[in-house]
C-alpha cells in the first residue's frame, strides 16, 4: 500500500469542529434535563461558573475542557458567516 498523496489538515479546523460537536452535546444534554440551553451556556460563558452546566451526560466536564474565549470566537464566526 503506497502513500503517494500527502494529506493536509488544519489543526485549527479540527479544534473548531471538536468544539462544535462538544457544544451540540452539551446543548442536547441541557435540553434533555429540561433546562434552557441558551440561558445556561450564556451564563457559563459570562461568569465562568460551571454550575450553570448540568453534569448530566458529562456535559459540565466536556464544556470545561474548552477555553471559554474559543467558544465565543467560534460562535461569533458562525454568526458572521450566516449574516453576510
Amino acid at each position: 500500500m503506497s502513500q503517494e498523496n500527502t494529506s493536509l489538515f488544519s489543526v485549527q479546523e479540527l479544534d473548531t469542529e471538536m468544539t462544535r460537536v462538544t457544544l451540540k452535546e452539551v446543548y442536547a444534554a441541557l435540553e434533555e434535563r429540561g433546562y434552557n440551553p441558551i440561558n445556561q451556556i450564556v451564563g457559563y460563558l459570562i461568569s465562568g461558573d460551571p454550575g450553570y452546566i448540568s453534569s448530566y451526560k458529562d456535559a459540565r466536564n466536556k464544556i470545561q475542557e474548552i477555553d471559554r474565549a474559543k467558544i465565543v470566537e467560534i460562535l461569533l464566526v458562525e454568526f458572521q458567516k450566516k449574516n453576510k
